[in-house]
């Protein structure tokens, strides 16, 4: 199956090469940064994984150990983050979400809505083998309120019959929020918990023949927080996933300051999956390119590596 990836697997790959090309960048006084950004950016994550293994037999040294050791600050954590198998890279975000000072509501939302419910149940198999318990577990003690309810459920990876059921739904959800006093954020729960997107395209579609208003609309209205992120995450994936990033990674350099954490994290987990399509989605909604965007809100290597990774301009 061909991916809409801007990073592809390296066609002439030679492992036992390219771990040369990173030693030698690493060996003695100073590091040659471009040669490793060069290099990472230019091979598929199993491809780095393969590098990995033969830097070890090669030298004898855990390669994402020098990498750390030689580098620093932005451009440590995306070149880490590159050297990462994607599923450990999206357990350690969400472990690192919950366990850390606080909790990353943004980070919990932004994975648990955007990723297939086949790569949910991987990440709930990964989660408990790495760490010896259940996300879920972790999620319900580290959150509360509908908003917690609303990740559990979305954990449960339950995906209705796509031909029924739509109508009802619709009319539960405009019963829930728009005609009453008040939000049943249950039935919001319960409805939008459902994992395919067929399905709830339906529901929407219902939604605003019913209420004349776009499901979005209506969850800005009757909720707020955590929570209507966590909804309108939930419906904007299921209308375009590369839509929902493009606008997360807009979000993430407007304004004062640039979020370089989610910037680097979504940057990195959809490079070999949908980054043409994001691109196209970015350049269509805010009518510029993701590429002049990071080039004009990031600096130094580690804007080098996201324009790499972006893989193109589309001014």
């Amino acid at each position: 199956m061909a991916t809409r990836g801007s990073v592809k697997p390296f066609a002439n790959f030679n492992a036992n090469g390219d771990a040369e090309v990173l030693f030698k960048a690493m060996k003695g006084l100073g590091t040659d940064e471009d040669a490793i950004l060069q290099l990472l950016t230019a091979r598929s994550n199993s491809q780095r994984q393969q590098i990995k293994a033969a830097y070890k037999t090669l030298h004898g040294k855990d390669l994402v150990d020098d990498l750390k050791s030689e580098l620093g600050g932005k451009f440590e954590t995306v070149i880490i983050s590159l050297m990462t198998p994607p599923l450990c890279y999206d357990v350690t975000e969400l472990r690192n979400a919950i366990k850390g000072a606080g909790t990353n509501e943004k980070v919990l939302t932004e994975i648990l809505a955007s990723r297939t419910a086949a790569q949910v149940k991987e990440i709930i198999d990964m989660y408990k083998k790495e760490y010896d318990c259940s996300l879920e577990d972790d999620i319900t003690g580290d959150c509360s309120g509908y908003f917690q309810r609303m990740l559990v459920i979305l954990l449960q990876v339950i995906c209705l019959p796509v031909l029924f059921f739509q109508d009802i739904q619709a009319h539960a959800l405009f019963a829930a929020g728009e005609k009453k006093f008040g939000t049943d954020e249950d039935q919001f729960i319960t409805i939008l918990g459902n994992r395919s997107a067929d399905h709830l395209r339906r529901v929407f579609d219902e939604y605003k023949k019913l209420s004349g208003f776009e499901i979005e609309e209506s969850i800005k209205r009757e909720t707020s927080g955590s929570l209507r992120d966590l909804f309108l995450a939930v419906v904007k994936c299921a209308r375009s996933v590369p839509a929902y990033f493009a606008e997360c990674l807009y979000k993430a350099m407007k304004g004062i300051g640039t979020d370089e954490h989610t910037l680097c994290r979504i940057m990195v987990s959809r490079s070999e999956v949908d980054m043409l399509d994001i691109r196209t989605e970015f350049r269509k909604m805010f009518a510029t390119s993701l590429y002049s965007m990071i080039k004009s809100e990031t600096s130094g290597d580690c804007r080098k590596t996201l324009l790499l990774l972006c893989g193109g301009d589309d001014a």
